[in-house]
């Protein structure tokens, strides 16, 4: 029968490559790991893989079942984690996913009260997916996600915790500074500070420049909200950033926010989890803390 074993045997060569560095990742000899596939090749009349020189590649049903493995298995290691923490007298493992660049600092406010609040709840943060964060959330590496572009997906619900304007953060003496709301023509001979994400997925190109056939003399990408304030403070450009960050740092780096367009644009930061998680008592104290907390 098809059983776990088989699936993490073929994770393994699909990610490692080859026989010997799979049986090592699973701590078992390289005979029994064959010997293993070939029962199952003999049981179900078909090859999961085939030998590319060296190495092996695998058929179209070893396809198959990697990506079997790859929905199924996370969410049995996610299991295991939860039956211990109970062992251990934990309530829970509570692994929140951002796609927000610059929510770190919110996010910062929430979870000090509520590491008070629960104990013996495990925080874990991760900024890094494969496929994405609704695909992370959906395969049940993340319980969390934090984005403001909640994508609708089946099983999958949000909560808006809360709404800001993303506005263009400008020197105080740049002559944008003087105007209520900034044109897409403004930023022709501009150099436009944003977080590292494609354009397409920013809203300042998708509702703003990209309409109205703009583009900023130069697109430059930068990992940090401080790092990107102190840019805008020097002069080096202007940036498309959340309001509440620019109130934060407005009076002592010498920038001021500006509207994007004549009607601004209104985001949300939304928390998305799986229907049902909800009714966890360590995940619902952490929606909890998040409503209370405003940035």
């Amino acid at each position: 029968m098809l059983d776990r074993q088989h699936l993490s045997i073929l994770r393994e060569v699909d990610r490692l490559g080859s026989l010997t560095a799979a049986a090592e990742r699973l701590n078992v000899s390289q005979s029994a790991l064959s010997h293993t596939i070939r029962k199952l090749e003999e049981r179900y009349g078909v090859a999961m893989w085939e030998k590319d020189g060296r190495n092996l590649r695998l058929t179209e049903a070893g396809r198959y079942i990697v990506g079997l493995a790859q929905r199924v298995l996370p969410q049995i290691e996610r299991a295991e984690t939860v039956l211990l923490d109970y062992r251990h007298g934990q309530r829970g493992s509570l692994r929140i996913g951002m796609e927000c660049h610059p929510c770190h600092q919110w996010l910062m406010g929430v979870t000090k009260p509520y590491l008070m609040d629960w104990p013996d709840v495990d925080l874990e943060l991760t900024t890094s997916f494969a496929f994405g964060g609704v695909a992370a959330l959906t395969g049940y590496e993340i319980d969390i996600l934090i984005t403001p572009d909640p994508i609708e997906t089946p099983g999958i619900h949000y909560l808006p915790v809360f709404d800001y304007e993303l506005v263009l953060a400008v020197p105080v003496d740049h002559p944008l500074a003087l105007k209520r709301h900034a044109e897409p023509t403004d930023l022709l001979d501009e150099t436009l500070l944003t977080y590292p994400v494609p354009p397409e997925r920013l809203d300042v190109f998708t509702h703003f420049l990209v309409p109205a056939n703009c583009r900023p003399r130069h697109h430059r990408n930068v990992e940090t909200t401080e790092m990107m304030l102190q840019l805008v403070a020097a002069g080096r450009g202007v940036s498309a950033i959340p309001n509440w960050l620019v109130r934060r740092e407005a009076a002592e780096l010498g920038v001021r926010p500006v509207s994007i367009g004549q009607s601004g644009i209104r985001k949300s930061i939304h928390l998305g989890l799986r229907e049902g998680d909800d009714t966890l008592d360590f995940i619902s104290g952490f929606l909890a803390t998040s409503r209370r907390i405003s940035a």
